[in-house]
């Protein structure tokens, strides 16, 4: 089914639950084995991706679906951006989008709600790292949800016989920098 631009097409985005876990290690895996966005380098399977999905969820942040006529066809999940305590008011997005689904309005119906959600959580940076400085589209979409490139790091990973960088862009939620947050969890 290829979803592309169409009006009749409805993108159901919802909160994850375990039934999605195959939906979901089908497109990871299946962007483990042939691109560049994750520098895994063998795909996990299905239980390793409950495992940190659950992690996740269970640390609370948000994990994200979205569903086309029952199918899922993508998903997206902030985390940590790191873990010592004064990154805790940062998180770092992940996205992914079937190939039948990209451009077809999926990923930014993904991306939308997860920066509501995190911004809901508190948190006060989101941070993207794409994978691969050839990835324009990507550079291209985190942009035009408001991101600000900030930096690339030349060749540090090594993916399907080539360097590979890693470029860094950044979107301040809520009140980002303007305000002290009202306490740093886990300080």
């Amino acid at each position: 089914m290829k979803i592309g631009v169409m009006m009749e097409t409805v993108i159901k985005i919802r909160e994850s639950d375990d039934s999605d876990l195959a939906g979901i290690t089908e497109i990871y895996g299946r962007s483990v084995r042939e691109e560049t966005a994750s520098f895994e380098l063998t795909e996990p399977d299905q239980a390793e991706l409950a495992r940190r999905r659950k992690a996740l969820l269970d640390a609370g942040y948000p994990y994200l679906v979205a569903e086309v006529e029952g199918r899922i066809v993508g998903y997206a999940y902030a985390g940590p951006y790191r873990s010592r305590p004064a990154y805790a008011l940062s998180v770092e997005n992940t996205v992914y989008v079937d190939p039948t689904g990209q451009r077809g309005g999926i990923g930014r119906a993904l991306m939308e709600s997860l920066i509501t959600k995190a911004e809901k959580r508190g948190y006060r940076q989101m941070i993207a790292v794409i994978g691969g400085s050839e990835h324009i589209a990507s550079i291209e979409f985190h942009k035009a949800l408001g991101f600000r490139e900030i930096g690339t790091i030349q060749s540090v990973g090594y993916k399907h016989g080539r360097w590979l960088d890693t470029v860094l862009l950044q979107l301040p939620l809520g009140h980002g920098n303007a305000t002290p947050p009202d306490k740093i969890p886990g300080a």
